[in-house]
């Protein structure tokens, strides 16, 4: 296996960065071991030196996504691993997801299994996510929001552009390795309960993690997003023609209206479908 980063970015982390790094160090004292240190206001980059991990600093908190991408742009390994800092995550579960780099494919998640969720909304939620993220990429997606990962540096890299700044950078990689063709495999893990308090906000991230998905949705697959919309556009106005052509004996502007607004949309979705395959065309 090639040179192994492994990458935990970290906002008032103290209470779980010393034992988090020395349990990771114990497992593989040969890997270059990150922390983003985001800002924190607490001594989280104190403990994680001491306890052996190389500290890079962000003067002011960036977001969980901005920690993965200077992570990412620092790291010397040509395969790196992101694990959350707060404990939740056991080292011992690295080698499994190596081993199935190993075996051909480029990204491998770590997906949570039933009684790894902090709660049984943020269980419900995931299970939701996951199955919208299935339905666009046309791949079985079995933890979008996991950040327990292991990736081809090169291939994770190509898409830094597009990881937003926040929570959702698992959500954008994953559908971003998908739409490229990159091959993606799934090793289940149990998820601790983390230690200190979550930054995420179930109700605003939960909206928020919605509209990464649909964004990506027509970034990478456009017809999914567009195709429906328009066939929806099409029914009701063949619906109401239906009505007014019974009721009426004639067609009504609202019906051109939803026929003109189903072919425009459909259009769209075209259009978009093929700037996105020009996104992708391989110029090397």
């Amino acid at each position: 296996m090639q040179g192994i980063s492994i990458i935990l970015p970290a906002k008032n982390e103290s209470a779980a960065i010393g034992a988090t790094v020395s349990s990771i160090r114990q497992h593989y004292p040969d890997a270059e071991l990150i922390v983003v240190n985001d800002g924190s206001t607490d001594n989280t980059a104190a403990v994680a030196e001491e306890a052996g991990a190389r500290v890079i600093h962000h003067p002011y908190s960036k977001g969980n996504g901005a920690a993965i991408k200077s992570g990412a742009r620092a790291a010397r390994g040509e395969i790196l691993v992101f694990m959350d800092a707060d404990g939740q995550h056991d080292p011992a579960d690295i080698s499994r997801l190596l081993s199935k780099l190993e075996q051909g494919h480029d990204m491998v998640v770590g997906a949570r299994q039933k009684g790894s969720q902090a709660s049984m909304g943020r269980g419900l939620a995931n299970g939701l996510y996951n199955r919208l993220a299935s339905w666009m990429t046309g791949h079985r997606v079995e933890d979008l929001t996991s950040g327990f990962r292991a990736v081809r540096a090169d291939k994770f890299r190509e898409f830094l552009y597009l990881l937003p700044n926040g929570f959702s950078y698992p959500t954008t990689s994953t559908m971003a390795f998908f739409r490229a063709g990159y091959s993606v495999a799934y090793v289940p893990i149990h998820a601790a309960k983390r230690i200190g308090k979550s930054h995420i906000r179930l109700l605003h991230d939960g909206a928020r993690f919605l509209l990464i998905i649909f964004k990506i949705g027509t970034l990478f697959s456009p017809l999914k997003i567009f195709a429906p919309v328009a066939l929806i556009m099409f029914m009701l106005a063949s619906g109401w023609y239906g009505y007014t052509l019974y009721s009426f004996g004639r067609f009504t502007n609202m019906s051109t209206l939803l026929y003109s607004g189903a072919v425009m949309v459909f259009l769209m979705g075209l259009i978009s479908e093929q700037i996105t395959a020009l996104m992708y065309k391989d110029t090397k």
